[in-house]
């Protein structure tokens, strides 16, 4: 495959260490990491909405939300791809739990959100948005896989995408299972061209093999803890301005990264 190139225009990420891109930035600095609150803010969702959602919706909601922001685009208007590794885990593990028990008990509101593609049915009710969505699942090549396919997707129609990516900790035995021991999120709005919003442009190069570039601590325990965490090659690309990296896109293919600096003449 020849290289793909679209323009990074937002950014959003949050975990237990970080509470955005800024944070990210200040830990590569050298800076000691400030957590956040406990619960993604999620400020889009109406206050209902917030307080019936489940970690999962609030992640995708929040870093979706911070990308957006940064990148001065309209939501209603942006395609989106959501994924996950695992999706959420926790509903997961209570509704195997509850039908292995007793499965009258099993509650409807719980069994609503155990869907993939929740986190992005919650954000395009929540913004407007009609524009196409897609969810997408590739176990620990989950962000490789979705960033390909946004990256696809915007190049295919000449149009803006919001790629989101997140995962919630294991509970009980699918924790054993998932190795996914902490949540994390992240998201990129994505451009077929650059514009003055434009903060990076990114080569991505199919590769027949899914090694993934090592990272320093703290990013490497941050990446082992979660299945999402593997963005945080690139989100620390983006945060310095240029360099390459590999992620894994399945688990027999890969994808070569390369930032590149805008040039701000060409595109004001």
């Amino acid at each position: 495959m020849s290289a793909l190139r679209v323009w990074v225009e937002g950014v959003g990420l949050w975990s237990p260490q970080l509470a955005d891109f800024a944070a990210l930035r200040g830990v590569l600095r050298g800076d000691a990491p400030t957590p956040p609150p406990a619960r993604p803010a999620a400020a889009r969702l109406p206050a209902n909405e917030r307080r019936r959602a489940p970690e999962s919706v609030l992640l995708a909601v929040e870093v979706a939300d911070q990308a957006v922001a940064m990148s001065a685009r309209d939501a209603a208007t942006l395609a989106c791809v959501f994924a996950s590794s695992h999706g959420d885990q926790p509903i997961t593990d209570y509704m195997c739990a509850t039908l292995a028990q007793a499965p009258a008990e099993l509650s409807p509101t719980r069994f609503h959100n155990s869907v993939h593609n929740a986190p992005v049915g919650y954000w395009t009710m929540a913004s407007g948005c009609h524009a196409p969505s897609t969810a997408v699942a590739a176990q620990r090549a989950s962000f490789g896989a979705g960033l390909l396919e946004a990256a696809s997707q915007a190049l295919a129609g000449q149009r803006e995408v919001l790629l989101v990516c997140s995962d919630t900790a294991g509970s009980g035995p699918l924790r054993e299972v998932t190795g996914c021991e902490q949540a994390f999120g992240c998201a990129l709005v994505l451009a077929p061209a650059a514009s003055p919003a434009s903060i990076a442009a990114l080569d991505l190069q199919l590769l027949a093999e899914h090694l993934d570039t090592p990272l320093p601590e703290p990013l490497a325990g941050w990446r082992r803890g979660s299945p999402s965490a593997a963005g945080l090659a690139l989100l620390a690309l983006l945060s310095r301005g240029s360099g390459r990296c590999r992620l894994a896109a399945s688990t027999t293919l890969g994808l070569q990264l390369e930032v590149r600096q805008v040039d701000r003449e060409r595109v004001a």
